[in-house]
């Protein structure tokens, strides 16, 4: 029987990201919204923490926790608001690929700059980005990079960015790049629906030369690191959803039992509680498949690449329902910008958008699935 339950130094680290969710990032969370930006002192307060290097080995000074113990701290933190946490400029998505080559060398240069200094770093998985038109040409000795992606998270204010592509000529490749010396421009557009504070914008690239002294991996290396490094990415941000249903779950539930109507509280009218028992399973449902990805990916077991795929569609279908669910509990209050529950909305449709196309993730684990059948039928 798989447990769930978190050991000691797990429940540290987690009662310190809850009290700073709650008591330092939620209540400057709208400031931030405004902002478009999160504030340097709470970065730099979360960075003294440690929580902004949480996949980084120990090697680059750090606690290298597992996944399980890493999607719970993410998850606390996202409850204080999930447009804050990606909006923290740090490694992002790119931190789960220095987890798995820690000691490639062209990532040693950067190590001090990415770690201490806090460089922001973006991720372009370009195979996964169906509007975009940003080719990656082979052309021997170095690649050739033009045109356009779709809005990426923390663009706007990157300073390196890692790029996993397939080429010209259908090879995978991982590039990593310093802006100062692959320079690029970011288009942030106007993206008023939420995450407003993650740095969205598109990137493009004109006649950009990257040569091979910043390719991280080609071929059949780069293709399972891709592999590896979507996987976590999948369940580190479902994590982190699962923080945002916990808070709207938590405050939609707190609101209907605070609040009266016809001599009642709301919290007692059947259609109401059904619909909190509803976005409360929903929740623990979407938390369980989370955290039960996490623990494959550390195991290193083959499936954990559809078990991440099962966390995150279920996380995505579920962080729609759940905060929408929380908005139409409120009623009109629902959609005042004095209460969070809005924003929550709006952020959630915004995540989906960025980590989404669900259809594609239904496909694929679909094909898994039917592989492993046949497989087994095989044998």
């Amino acid at each position: 029987m798989i447990s769930f339950r978190p050991n000691e130094d797990e429940e540290s680290f987690v009662d310190v990201a809850r009290g700073l969710a709650k008591e330092k990032i939620r209540p400057v969370a709208r400031e931030i919204e405004h902002n478009g930006k999160v504030n340097q002192k709470l970065i730099q307060e979360i960075r003294e923490l440690g929580l902004l290097s949480l996949e980084f080995t120990e090697n680059w000074e750090d606690l290298e926790l597992p996944l399980i113990s890493q999607v719970q701290i993410w998850q606390a933190l996202a409850y204080g608001d999930l447009d804050t946490v990606q909006g923290l400029s740090d490694a992002g998505d790119a931190a789960s690929f220095i987890r798995l080559i820690p000691d490639h060398p062209v990532l040693q240069s950067f190590k001090k700059t990415i770690v201490e200094d806090g460089a922001a770093v973006s991720f372009l998985d370009l195979e996964h980005q169906l509007f975009s038109n940003l080719n990656v040409s082979n052309e021997g000795t170095e690649y050739l990079l033009n045109g356009t992606t779709e809005p990426v998270r923390s663009a706007k204010f990157a300073d390196y960015v890692l790029i996993g592509a397939r080429d010209s000529g259908g090879e995978s490749v991982l590039l990593w790049l310093d802006k100062q010396e692959y320079p690029w421009t970011a288009e942030e557009g106007d993206y008023r629906l939420g995450l407003l504070a993650s740095g969205l914008a598109k990137m493009t690239f004109q006649n950009v030369r990257v040569s091979q002294s910043h390719v991280l991996a080609k071929g059949e290396e780069a293709e399972k690191l891709i592999k590896a490094g979507r996987t976590r990415i999948r369940i580190l941000q479902a994590a982190k959803e699962v923080g945002l249903m916990e808070a709207a779950l938590d405050y939609a539930t707190e609101y209907t039992a605070g609040r009266k109507a016809f001599g009642k509280e709301i919290a007692k009218f059947q259609g109401v509680s059904f619909r909190v028992a509803e976005m409360a399973m929903e929740t623990r449902a979407a938390n369980h498949l989370v955290w039960e990805a996490a623990l494959k990916a550390d195991e290193e077991d083959e499936s954990a690449d559809g078990y991440s795929l099962r966390a995150l569609y279920r996380a995505h279908r579920s962080l729609r329902f759940v905060t929408d669910s929380a908005v139409q509990l409120l009623g009109g209050h629902g959609y005042v910008q004095e209460y969070p529950v809005e924003k929550w909305m709006r952020d959630a449709q915004a995540q989906v958008a960025l980590y989404g196309r669900e259809k594609q993730m239904l496909t694929k684990r679909g094909e898994q699935l039917i592989k492993g059948v046949k497989e087994a039928a095989m044998s």
